[in-house]
This record gives structure tokens, sequence and C-alpha cells, in this order.
């Protein structure tokens, strides 16, 4: 296939930028041919704030640079990671316009949550799941903590939703996991029209050893990834457990604080990602210890992929990737101490780490390898043809009423 794969790089690199780069690999190994359309949020730099929110709502630019794209070299797919906000909406009616069926990947609830996380102050809030205009989140200026620039992404989304956008511009959509699609069909988006991939390990993954004594964790050190309440569960923990940190974010003051006063913590900073993945396939356990929902947590496809159990809390996706007790173990969300009982329980018994290591491998090799997660993709690409095709044809048939009640209109 000709595939055109549109995404707007963050300045702060994550695992969706990683996803996106992988899938592009994945896509070209099994023999499509795939257009890149990637622009950068480095660009932001020196943007006028009014000319940076008209683009939110709409980018000509977009508009006109993916027209030409998908004009001259006619894929059959448009295929949308992360479109804020130099890419817009305004990039899926250049896509249909020029005929290719358009499929958006939803690495977070950015369409249901201005913020994109559904979590406020230290909680998870879907308080503006329900409403035409998020007004909510303006209220709380949940987006980077400024009312304007909530304005400005709640705006977009009103404005998209009031003029059909995301019920018509969008051939498919791609939730990473059921919890994610139900919360997309719950916000009014057709069932139809959603449907599930989860994320994928873009490698040849090998079992780790698993023997390092130690547990690990592996993200942005921030409010909403539960870094607080890791940190909280060691003041139980004590020096009973090390722990290994790996990342940095807003957090970092405190995770370093933490480390002066506790030796069992390790903090490391960013790595490679081969040093993580060594790391990872080494670690007892994976904590993902989040207070938010989450999507869908890459790094719990790199568990897996190392054979390596993880322990996260029981709330939102992270409940159908683990399963409890067989992969690794859930505990209550925002409960420290039953975090830290957890980690306890894993470290104690040696017997049930190693089955749940060969079960962590065995649900990566089932479910999350490139080969598996491509046959997914390419099935979710002929729906997403099959419901442009079907829409051309409306409105073909709309043209060729119109046409036929104008015939029969008296002059």
């Amino acid at each position: 296939m000709d595939i055109v794969v549109a995404h707007d790089f963050y300045q702060q690199r994550g695992g969706e930028d990683q996803c996106v780069e992988d899938e592009v690999k994945m896509l070209r190994s099994h023999g499509h041919n795939v257009i890149e359309y990637f622009v950068h949020n480095d660009s932001l730099e020196g943007m006028p704030p009014l000319t940076l929110a008209a683009n939110t709502i709409w980018s000509r630019q977009a508009f006109n640079d993916l027209g030409a794209i998908v004009r001259d070299r006619r894929p059959q797919v448009v295929h949308f990671h992360n479109t804020l906000p130099l890419i817009s909406p305004s990039a899926y009616y250049a896509a249909k316009q020029h005929g290719a069926a358009v499929v958006q990947t939803l690495h977070n609830y950015r369409l249901l949550c201005p913020n994109g996380l559904f979590f406020r102050q230290g909680r998870v809030c879907e308080d503006c799941c329900d409403k035409m205009v998020p007004w909510p989140a303006i209220k709380n200026k949940c987006y980077r903590a400024s009312r304007a620039a909530t304005a400005t992404i709640s705006g977009m989304l009103a404005i998209h939703k009031l003029a059909g956008t995301w019920r018509n511009a969008v051939d498919m959509y791609i939730a990473l996991s059921e919890f994610g699609r139900s919360k997309l069909v719950a916000g009014g988006f057709p069932a139809s029209r959603v449907a599930t991939k989860p994320n994928f390990l873009a490698r040849d993954a090998q079992p780790g050893p698993g023997r390092g004594g130690y547990v690990i964790y592996a993200g942005r050190l921030s409010s909403e990834k539960g870094v607080d309440l890791l940190l909280e569960a060691w003041g139980a923990l004590g020096r009973e457990v090390p722990l290994k940190i790996i990342g940095d974010g807003p957090m970092a003051g405190r995770v370093k604080d933490a480390c002066s006063k506790e030796p069992a913590i390790e903090w490391l900073g960013q790595l490679d990602i081969e040093a993580v993945y060594e790391l990872v396939g080494d670690a007892e356990a994976l904590i993902v210890p989040s207070r938010c929902y989450e999507n869908f947590p890459r790094v719990i496809v790199e568990a897996f992929g190392k054979g390596t159990p993880v322990i996260a809390p029981s709330f939102g996706p992270i409940g159908e990737i683990i399963e409890n007790g067989v992969t690794g173990l859930l505990f209550r969300p925002g409960d420290a101490s039953d975090l830290a009982q957890k980690i306890r329980g894993m470290m104690a018994d040696g017997v049930a780490r190693a089955h749940m290591r060969r079960a962590a491998y065995r649900a990566y090799a089932d479910n999350f390898t490139e080969d598996a997660n491509h046959k997914s993709l390419m099935r979710i690409y002929e729906q997403a043809i099959a419901t442009a095709d079907a829409g051309k044809s409306r409105q073909r048939q709309s043209i060729r009423v119109y046409a036929e009640t104008r015939q029969k209109t008296p002059q």
C-alpha cells in the first residue's frame, strides 16, 4: 500500500514519538511505501499566540502541504498520530478532498479531555467527557496551567465537534485499549469506526535474566505518573528492596532528594533505549505506579518482551494488559501501602516470580509482536478504505438526487 503517516513531534520526546517511528519501520519492513509528513513542535518557538491559536484550530499550511502530497502521490490511506498544534484537523479535510481514507491513532484522551490525561489536581477527572464545550478544563486551566492555552484546545475540540469533523472527516480511529475505546464511544464517537490496536515491541525480544535483585521504574518523573506514590512506598519499604529510577521530568528534584535520604533508591536519569531494555530485563519487576488512567504504557510491552513482570494499579487499561498473579500484580490505585505490600510479595516468592516471567514473555509473543500488530493494522486500513468508499458513494448518490430534483423543478 501507499500510506502517508502524519505526526507532530513533541518538544520533549516521549513514547508516542517512538511508537510512530516504530510503526513506520514496521510498515516499510512489510513492503509498504510510506510517505512521511512530519513536523516538530520546536518550530513553535517565537510563534505569536494568536497565530498558534489559529493554527491549532485550522492550519492552512498543513492543509496545503498535505493536500499537495495526497494529490501527487495518491495514497490509499493517510494515518495521523499527533496533530496538535501544527497539523490540526484541517489536514483530515485535505486528505479526504483528494480521495484518501483517514485513520487517526489516539495515543491519549485529547479528543475528550483538553489535557489528554483525564487527570486534574492529583486525581482522575472526567468532567469534560460529555460537554460540547469543555468549560471545566478552561475554568481549571488544565492544559499547561494556562487558561488561554486551555481555551484554545477547548475551542478546537468544540468547533470541530460542532462541524462534524470527528464524525465525518475520520474514517477509522485506533484506540490502544478496550478501555480507551469505551471512553470514545461513551463520548459520542461512532462505535463502528473505533478499532482497538495495542502498542507493540519493534524488535525480536528475548527474555532477560531477571537476577538483578532490584525493581525498576522507567518513565517521566511527574505527578500523573505516580512518582510521589513510588517514593511514598519506599518510605515503607526502606532498604528492603533496591529501586532504580530511569527518566526525567518536573519531579526530578524530589527524586534526587529521595536518593540522598534513602540509599536503596538510585536515580539513573535519561538513558538510551538499549540501556533501558537491559536494565528492565535484569529487574525482578517493573513498577508502573500511575495515578492517571494512562492509555497503553509502552514500557509494559517492553517489560513483557524481556520477561519482566509488572506491578501496576488496577484501573484503566492496565487491568486489560496485566493479568493479576500471572504476568504481574495489581495494587489499589493511589495506595502506597498496598503497592509496598505487592512489591514485598513479589520479591519474597521466587517461584511465583519465575512463573510470572514466563507468562509475561508469552503475553508479548502472543499479542505484542510486530507481525501481529501489522495484521491488525491492515484490517483497520481495509475498514477505513471501505468506510471512505461508502462515503463517496453516498456523496455521489446525494449529488445525483439533487441533480434529478433540479431537472424536474419548473424553471
